[in-house]
């Protein structure tokens, strides 16, 4: 099934893009989250609105990237959630938790759905999350979950 993506989608392409997937992902995954629309001829005018949008929210340049990138890995973020006895969290830390940390710890804003979670985070102590600044750019921070 083609589909135009609506977002960055991590190993499929960014904004903008037409590509071709399976249909069950496209129907079940993509299209329901919003993070694509189908394909159809009139469908280009919308690429193009898209692109144009990208272009304004995106990084331009790999040394913006990388100044960002500087900031954010100096940031002490710190995040205090309800938690158990055990040290397990009531519920999981999201990348929206995460974003607004970040900005609450005086980084720059981020967007949550450049966050990417190795796994999902549902027990006090350190972690750490990888921030998409732009395709060749990647930041590292780590997140200490506390217990509120």
């Amino acid at each position: 099934m083609k589909i135009i993506l609506t977002h960055e989608v991590s190993g499929l392409g960014a904004a903008g893009d037409v590509v071709d997937v399976k249909d069950g992902y496209a129907r079940n995954y993509l299209i329901p989250r919003k993070f694509a629309i189908r394909w159809t001829k009139g469908g280009e005018q919308d690429v193009a609105q898209i692109r144009r949008a990208r272009k304004i929210h995106e990084i331009q340049t790999i040394e913006q990237a990388n100044q960002v990138k500087g900031q954010l890995e100096g940031v002490k973020v710190r995040l205090a959630t309800r938690s158990g006895d055990a040290g397990r969290l009531f519920g999981a830390v999201t990348a929206a938790d995460i974003a607004s940390a970040i900005k609450a710890a005086g980084g720059p804003d981020v967007d949550k759905r450049r966050i990417e979670l190795g796994a999902p985070i549902k027990v006090l102590g350190a972690h750490e999350a990888s921030v998409r600044l732009h395709p060749e750019v990647a930041a590292k921070v780590t997140i200490e979950v506390v217990a509120a």
